[in-house]
């Protein structure tokens, strides 16, 4: 009897425990029909138990790949702070039944052929595998929440970044106090070429200035640089950490790499600036031997020396332009182009005068009509010339009053030097003045009068001696040209002032008064107004009745 009862429990547990199995299996993935056995299915697993299985493909796309796909999905939503579980729907269409989450999220779509495998109408299974969905999600967050994690993250993160950036802040301050504690050493002002161009003070402004600026920009650098670490802890903002490194990697990226590719161009444009540097520096040495006399060259004087070498040294600078402007990045851009056409129209419309003062400047320079020092006379300035440039000339008159003028007045004007045989070895230059003396004085004791004059004034040549000129015989009186050498043409004021005070001197000396006599006379035999010495003694002179005016 017992091994009747034992055989039938054996036949019974082998007929049955196929549908045993196939309901655990049921209950577990949520399927009420086993599928086709010849039909691989592949598991939805986005935790750690099995939801449902896929096993059809959609046109390229293999159940395997869907599987994956609506797997990723699944966590996305979990991975989602602010979850929302009534928010995943079942929303029908023509060909399938799609699971969306918020409307535009689609987590999977079920077609006719996902209902024919397990014999249930797609409708059925969307509406399972939603609830599948739903609270497997729903249990994870429940017992696996990222949420306080996260927060906490978030909290211990924006601590970091506060202290980093309250110790950076420090560092900071702590080098501006060094700074300035020792700023007598640091700061002693910027010259270049004789010219303050920043005091000690200033300089200290400037720097400091500078400091305070990259200062803030470090700390907006580091709160930047910290912003996608904050954005890459929630799921909803992580997408925002690739934008705001874009934002930074991307013209960091290409500035780089400009850069590297800009490379040859650069060693070729150092290497053209190298050889016509020395270039530069071998002409002038040249020059700077002409300008010393050192090297002498026929019809070419050594003040023109400096003037040409800057016109060489201004074409080879633009000659070397010309040759590295195609190395420059963007040189052959339309903006670039239009750019340099624009400065050149402004320029050439902007700058006609000062190309004729530059003109007129280079021709005045080889005229060599002056040099600085010498004392000139341009139409109705007389003075020193204290400065020329390719524009103006500037001149300082007696009463030190700085007179500019540009060079296209000054070579349209005529221009009298009297420096320019004062440097020489010749006799210098001829200072003169004029007085008129009546009829009956003597010429000779007017001509020793005026010599005597000459001799005692100040700054005058005592050799050559002075000599007088006769240089008209008036109705009345004749003029007496007094002429003196000096060697300092830059006086005269004072020479001629020194000259007139001794004339009068040595006229009141001689008894000679100084005037210029009108006569309106009547022809009634009185004396002639010639010298008694001239007269012969076998001559009586006709009587004149006059009356002298002086």
């Amino acid at each position: 009897m017992k091994k009747k009862l034992l055989c039938f429990l054996l036949l019974f547990v082998v007929l049955f425990s196929p549908v045993v199995f196939a309901q655990k299996d049921t209950l577990k993935t949520g399927q009420t029909t086993i599928p086709d056995p010849k039909l691989k299915g592949y598991p939805i697993v986005p935790f750690k138990d099995t939801l449902f299985y896929v096993y059809n493909k959609v046109g390229s796309f293999s159940a395997e790949n869907r599987a994956n796909a609506i797997t990723e999905k699944i966590r996305k939503l979990y991975h989602d702070s602010f979850f929302e579980s009534d928010s995943i729907v079942v929303v029908p269409s023509d060909i399938s039944q799609d699971i969306t989450y918020k409307g535009d999220f689609i987590i999977m779509s079920v077609l006719d052929i996902d209902g024919k495998v397990e014999n249930e109408t797609p409708a059925f299974i969307a509406k399972r595998n939603l609830t599948l969905i739903k609270n497997a999600v729903v249990y994870q967050n429940e017992n696996y929440s990222q949420l306080p994690k996260r927060l906490g993250y978030t909290v211990l993160l924006i601590l970091i970044i506060g202290l980093v950036l309250y110790f950076v802040g420090k560092i900071f301050n702590w080098i501006k106090y060094r700074i300035l504690k020792k700023s007598d050493r640091y700061f002693k002002g910027f010259n270049y070429n004789n010219i303050n161009i920043l005091s000690p003070h200033k300089q200290q402004f400037v720097l400091m200035r500078l400091f305070g600026a990259i200062k803030i920009i470090t700390l907006i650098f580091i709160v930047y640089l910290s912003l996608p670490v904050l954005f890459s802890i929630f799921p909803a903002t992580e997408a925002y950490t690739t934008t705001l490194l874009r934002w930074i990697l991307t013209p960091a990226k290409l500035a780089i790499m400009g850069f590297v590719h800009f490379l040859p161009s650069l060693i070729t444009i150092i290497v053209i600036i190298v050889i016509f540097r020395y270039s530069i520096k071998i002409i002038k040495f040249f020059f700077d031997e002409i300008k010393k006399e050192n090297i002498k060259i026929d019809g070419f004087y050594n003040d023109w020396a400096m003037p040409t070498f800057n016109i060489i040294r201004l074409l080879m600078y633009a000659f070397m332009l010309v040759i590295i402007f195609p190395y420059l990045p963007g040189s052959d851009s339309p903006i670039f182009k239009g750019v340099s056409v624009f400065v050149g129209v402004l320029f050439s419309l902007g700058s006609s005068n000062a190309i004729a003062n530059m003109v007129a400047g280079l021709v005045i320079t080889y005229m060599r009509p002056f040099k600085i020092g010498d004392f000139i006379k341009i139409g109705d300035v007389s003075g020193e010339v204290i400065e020329k440039t390719a524009l103006v000339t500037r001149i300082r008159t007696p009463k030190f009053e700085d007179i500019t003028i540009p060079n296209a007045t000054v070579l349209s004007s005529t221009s009298t030097n009297f420096s320019a045989n004062t440097k020489q070895a010749t006799n210098g230059l001829l200072i003169h003045t004029t007085v008129t003396i009546g009829y009956d004085v003597p010429w000779k004791d007017i001509h020793k009068a005026l010599i005597d004059a000459a001799l005692k004034t100040e700054m005058t040549l005592k050799t050559p001696e002075p000599f007088v000129l006769q240089t008209s015989l008036d109705d009345f009186y004749v003029s007496y040209q007094i002429n003196v050498y000096t060697k300092e043409p830059t006086k005269q004021p004072r020479i001629y002032s020194s000259l007139h005070q001794n004339i009068q001197d040595s006229f009141n000396a001689a008894g000679i008064e100084i005037m210029s006599p009108h006569y309106s006379a009547l022809r009634d035999g009185n004396t002639t107004t010639i010298p008694e010495n001239y007269l012969k003694s076998d001559y009586e002179a006709p009587a004149f009745n006059f009356k002298k005016k002086d």
